[in-house]
C-alpha cells in the first residue's frame, strides 16, 4: 500500500490546532448522539477486522498499522478513544477502529493531510451534517492539535 505524502504546511497545522484548542465545546443534542452511535454500530458491523483492545499497544506509523490490518487484526489503544461525546466507551473504540480502517482504505498516513483524507472518506457515509461536524472535530481538528502540541489535547467536540 502506498501512503499519501504530507502537503500541508506547519502554519496549516497550527491554524487547525488553534481552532480546536481555542474553541468552546459544542452542545450536541441527544438525538444527534443517538444517531452517531447508531451509525458507528452500523460501521462496526461492516468492519472486516478483528479489533483488539489494548492498554499498551501503539502503532509507530501507518505502515505498521496497515501490516496488522493485512493480517485482519487492528489494535485499538485505550488512550485513543476518550471522547466525552459517547454515552458508552465502546462507541469510541468502534470510532477508532472505523477511522483507522479508513486510513487503510485511503492509503493515508497520520499527517494532517492523511487525517483530512480519512475524514473525507468517512464524511461521505454519515447520515447528517451534524455528524460530519463531529467527525471533523474528532478527526481533523483534534489530530491537528496533537501534531501541533506533540501530545493529545483534552478531548472535546468543537464547531468553530
Amino acid at each position: 500500500m502506498t501512503l499519501t505524502t504530507a502537503k500541508t504546511t506547519p502554519s496549516q497545522v497550527e491554524t487547525f490546532a488553534k481552532l480546536y484548542l481555542e474553541s468552546k465545546p459544542a452542545e450536541i443534542s441527544d438525538e444527534t448522539i443517538a444517531q452517531l452511535c447508531d451509525w458507528l454500530m452500523d460501521e462496526f458491523h461492516q468492519l472486516p477486522l478483528n479489533l483488539q483492545f489494548s492498554d499498551y499497544e501503539r502503532y509507530a506509523d501507518a505502515e505498521e498499522m496497515f501490516a496488522d490490518i493485512d493480517r485482519d487484526c487492528l489494535w485499538i489503544s485505550a488512550d485513543r478513544y476518550d471522547c466525552a461525546v459517547y454515552p458508552n466507551p465502546i462507541y469510541g473504540f468502534i470510532f477508532q477502529g472505523m477511522h483507522d480502517y479508513d486510513h487503510y482504505l485511503t492509503g493515508s498516513d497520520f499527517s494532517l493531510e492523511g487525517e483530512i483524507a480519512a475524514y473525507k472518506f468517512a464524511a461521505k457515509r454519515v447520515p447528517s451534517l451534524e455528524i460530519r461536524k463531529i467527525l471533523y472535530s474528532e478527526i481533523v481538528l483534534r489530530s491537528a492539535a496533537y501534531l501541533y502540541l506533540g501530545y493529545a489535547a483534552n478531548p472535546k467536540i468543537v464547531f468553530p
